[in-house]
Order: structure tokens, then sequence, then C-alpha cells
């Protein structure tokens, strides 16, 4: 939770300095472009979600063999997508999508050179990502905290060099902002592998790996993993076709400037925090269940909902007390962009309650090897219930701003129920995982 803390404050203060020397373009042009990365990377890290299902039971059943397996076969498979895959196609493609979600004529040419840098400079973010679920799906949630802390410290003081400029440093704006996480993200990825090498952690490489591919542990994490990408894939392909319902509004790049920053940023204190609460969730069911204590995986859920409302609760009042201060940090202190920001914190102060509650409990259901109900309950949820009302609104009445944000609360409404019903049921208690032995 504090590592997840930390790295949302890292792009509330991105944020917020582009808001200030960029304006409220470049705070669209972030918003727009980190929607579009997330819906691609998300699909590449579904293989993390595999991997962590495996790391956990292995774990908790006391077999570390298995457990560097599963961690170095992902690794392969996350090296050849970053390189192979995502920083050409997302290069070449990036233009295109840009268009396909409405974005304005002044966004996206503060959009466009982010987005390239950040899919060509993916790896660094992977890395980062991948070991830091692997080593909580071990037991050991510290490393991945001080390196955490390392990265986003290293980042906001790039981000204060590149955005602004420093002496003969020329201010990059926008751009400056993905340098800056393309570097931070980067050195943390090669301190991570360094250190799996080093043997200094309850993870770890050696040099006599083979290169191979091990297709018996590549197979469980794509099982595993693929519906949960497929699930990454639906929610925030959701987000992104909500931008073009946003689009098309008559202030459209205010909007679309208000949703990057309440939406994508100053929520993030409660969805970072609750993917930090899923994380731990996933890790300590699925340890429990491979030791063969299903209980524990069902009161790890339940008291991991119980601090996520907490935490929603305090946020949700800082967003209904001093929402146009909040605003004012990104330098939104005027106008219609002021005004439809206080509006959608309104909002969210609700949603966030929904929205903590649903992420736990995927947690556990993905933690015990059950990846394809929160895929379908994405799919609902995210992308028909939203999108649908949306839709038939326009229709219907026109569309107006507060339809959209009504829309993403029943969203997080309807994902909250279903996810708390899947769970219940108890189904993931009979989930088996295994993977043969080690080729010579």
């Amino acid at each position: 939770m504090v590592q997840n803390v930390i790295g949302g404050l890292q792009g509330i203060i991105d944020q917020a300095m582009v808001g200030n020397y960029v304006g409220h373009t470049g705070n669209a042009a972030i918003g727009v472009s980190l929607q579009i990365f997330i819906l691609v990377i998300v699909f590449v890290a579904s293989v993390f979600t595999g991997m962590g299902v495996l790391v956990a039971r292995f774990a908790g059943a006391g077999d570390p063999e298995k457990v560097n397996r599963a961690v170095y076969q992902a690794f392969i498979v996350a090296l050849f997508l970053a390189v192979g895959v995502m920083a050409p196609v997302g290069y070449w493609a990036a233009p295109t999508l840009l268009t396909m979600i409405n974005a304005a004529p002044e966004v996206q040419v503060e959009a466009l050179p982010y987005i390239r840098i950040m899919f060509v400079f993916s790896f660094g973010m992977l890395m980062f990502f991948m070991f830091s679920g692997a080593l909580r799906a071990a037991g050991d949630a510290k490393t991945p905290m001080r390196l955490g802390i390392f990265m986003t410290t290293l980042n906001i003081t790039l981000n204060i060099i590149l955005i602004r400029g420093l002496g003969p440093i020329p201010a990059f704006g926008t751009t400056g902002a993905a340098m800056g996480t393309a570097i931070a993200s980067g050195v943390t990825g090669l301190v991570f592998i360094w250190l799996l090498f080093s043997s200094r952690l309850v993870i770890h490489f050696s040099r006599t790996m083979s290169y191979r591919p091990d297709w018996s542990v590549i197979r469980q994490l794509f099982k595993f993993g693929l519906p949960a990408g497929f699930q990454g894939i639906a929610m925030n392909l959701g987000g992104v076709l909500m931008l073009r319902f946003i689009g098309s509004l008559t202030y459209s790049a205010e909007a679309q400037a208000a949703y990057a920053v309440g939406y994508t940023e100053l929520f993030s204190l409660i969805t970072w925090t609750s993917v930090g609460l899923m994380g731990a969730t996933a890790a300590v069911a699925g340890q429990n269940l491979g030791a063969g204590y299903p209980e524990r995986s069902l009161r790890s859920v339940h008291v991991a909902s119980l601090i996520g409302l907490l935490v929603a609760v305090v946020v949700g009042l800082l967003f209904l007390a001093i929402p146009r201060t909040l605003l004012g940090l990104f330098g939104m202190e005027e106008g219609v962009v002021v005004e439809v920001g206080v509006q959608l914190l309104g909002y969210l102060a609700v949603s966030g309650l929904f929205i903590t509650v649903a992420l736990v409990y995927t947690g556990g259901l993905q933690g015990t090897g059950d990846t394809r109900s929160p895929l379908y309950i994405s799919i609902v949820s995210q992308v028909i219930v939203p999108l649908g009302t949306c839709a038939v609104v326009q229709a219907v009445y026109g569309l107006e701003v507060q339809h959209i944000w009504t829309a993403i609360v029943i969203g997080h409404m309807t994902r909250c129920g279903l996810s708390v019903i899947r769970f219940r049921q108890g189904k993931w208690r009979e989930i088996k995982v295994e993977i043969g032995p080690a080729s010579a």
C-alpha cells in the first residue's frame, strides 16, 4: 500500500507540474496517453498475474525451486513482449490510437511524443511490476517498497529537471514527464535484475538457467494470466471508449483534463491503495490455499476490504471538503475545467467505496487461481454497463458530463456486487496448480 501510494503521488506530481507549466492541454495529453498505454501494457502484464498465482501457491507449499522457475520464465516472456512487440508496434500505432479516442488536435500534439517514449522504453516498467509482484507473492513486500520509493524519488527529481528545465537542460514539458519515467523505471529494472542474480532475495536467478522457454511453466503462466490480461483490456478499453464520449462534449479538452486529473490522478489515492491491497490479498490468499488453509484465505479478503473502505472514506471526504484546493495543485484555478473537476470529485467520493471492495475481492479470486471470473465481471461492469448507459443517454436525451460521471459510479457498483457474490460462492477452493519437472 505504501509503495502504491508513493507511486500514485508520482503521477500527481507529474500532472501538477505539467498543469502549471504547460496548461490543461498537457494534463489531457498525459491522461489520454496513459489510458492507451495501460490498455496495452495490462495485456502484456497478464503473464505476471499467472506468475503470481504460481509463486504464491508454490511458496505456500514450500517449493522454492518451482518459485524460481516460474519467475524466470515470466522474465523471458516479458522481455520478448516488451522489446519485440510493444516497442515497435506502439511507436507506429500511436497516431492512430490518439485519433481513435477523439483527442483534440492540440492534445494530440502534446500526447504523441509522450506515448511513443512510454511504449519504446516500457521494458523497465514491466520489469519493476513483474519482480515486485513476484516478491510480494513469495512473501517479501519490503524490497519492492524500497525500490518503488527509489524509483519514485528518481522519477520526481528527473521530472523537476526535464519538465521545467534547469540550467543548460531545456524545458521538455509534457515530453519531459515521459523521459523521467522511462529513465527512472529503466534504472530500477536493472537494479532488480542485479539483485535477483546476487542471491540476496527470497527469489533468485542463476547463470546456469537456460534461455530456452520452459513450456510447462509458460502454459500455466498463460492459463492463469490470459484471463487477467483480457480483464485488464476490458477495464481499460472501457476507459478509452469513455474518453470518446468525453471527446464528444462541447468542452471536450476541459472535460478530458478534468478526467485526467480527477479520475486518473486524484482518484489513484484510492485505486492505487486498493491495488496494493489487491496484491497483498492475492498473495496471502494464494499462499494459505497452497498451504491447505482456505479459511485464512477467506479471512484475508474480509480484513483487506475493511482497510480499503477506511482509506476510501478518508480520501472521499477530502474530495468533498476541498475539491478546488486539490484541483488548484494542477494549475486548475478557474473556468469550465474547475467546475467539471469539482463535479467529478463529488461522484468519485462515492465511487471509491465500491471500487476498493471490488479490487480486494478481485485479488482474492485471482490469488487463489480464479482469473476467469474477474474477466467476465469486468466486461459487464467496466464496458457494457457504463458505455451502454452513455450510449442510451446520448441517443435519447443528449449526453452531458454528469451522465458520464454517473455511468462510472454505476459501473463500479456493479463490479463490487458481482465480485463479492462470486468470491463467496467458494469455487476457488477447488482450483489446482501444478507444473511438470524442470527440463534438463
